[in-house]
């Protein structure tokens, strides 16, 4: 877990200060091209080389942090502004609100991430917003189910029946006494879905539906880098994916060890 905040934390200062190291001139402009010569082997001039449209990567590669985390912070606020409240509300009202909320978030699930975000990428369009929109729809079940489940289970329990019998409405019942007591999984589930979500974006990118083209993204990066590998031109690939894979394993490694934290028994199990 330590070892995954170091490497968020790591990122997050990149992607906070990069601006800031293109002011002072430590980066180069991220689209900026026709100064550089394309498919430039890493030298002192550019660290890490330029790719196939004289692009800078090691500017490319930094910056690009920026657009990721943004998508990841923004669809995982989305699902969880909407997946929260309605496990809530589905699992202590139940009826038929709870069978239709059940049906609906069992029809998403039952689509693949992945296509999912496609379509409504394709739907939506390009930007930062439309693509966290996408990539945060196919979270919403699972958190919906987390909570419902939970819900379900303990509003009958004796601190839920005194609460309703001194007069309770359901609104301070649920956000008063239910949420604190059925929130705590979701720290873990949030973040694997970010990490999750980085490959989507980069899926996305890859696939020509993320963002525009004039934005930093490692996806749409490996897009364009992929036909020079089989050139021997490797550092386009190599260092957008390694970054890509940094961000995913950093967020994974902090999703285990908060679900150590939560679930004793995991911990026990791994010692």
């Amino acid at each position: 877990m330590r070892l995954g905040i170091a490497i968020t934390l790591f990122w997050l200062f990149i992607a906070l200060f990069s601006p800031l190291l293109q002011i002072i001139g430590v980066l180069q402009d991220p689209t900026e091209l026709l100064s550089n010569m394309p498919r430039e082997a890493p030298s002192i001039s550019h660290l890490l080389g330029t790719d196939i449209r004289g692009y800078d990567v090691l500017s490319r590669t930094l910056i690009g942090s920026q657009a990721a985390l943004k998508v990841v912070f923004l669809s995982t606020i989305f699902s969880l502004v909407i997946g929260v409240p309605s496990g809530l509300i589905s699992g202590y009202l139940g009826g038929k609100l709870d069978k239709f909320l059940m049906f609906l978030m069992d029809t998403i699930y039952t689509i693949p991430g992945l296509l999912l975000s496609v379509t409504l990428s394709f739907i939506l369009g390009k930007g930062i917003v439309n693509i966290a929109i996408a990539v945060s729809i196919a979270y919403v079940p699972q958190y919906y189910r987390i909570i419902r489940n939970h819900t379900n289970s303990i509003k009958n329990q004796l601190f839920i029946e005194a609460a309703q019998a001194i007069g309770a409405t359901p609104r301070t019942i649920l956000y008063r006494y239910l949420f604190l007591n059925v929130i705590q999984n979701v720290p873990v589930v949030f973040t694997l879905n970010a990490a999750d979500a980085i490959l989507v974006l980069g899926g996305l990118g890859f696939l020509g539906l993320g963002l525009p083209e004039e934005v930093a993204e490692w996806g749409h990066d490996l897009k364009e880098a992929l036909p020079s590998l089989s050139t021997g031109i490797w550092w386009t690939t190599l260092f957008p994916g390694l970054a890509m894979t940094s961000m995913v394993v950093g967020l994974s490694l902090i999703g285990e060890g908060i679900s150590e934290i939560f679930i004793p028994s995991l911990r026990n199990e791994n010692k």
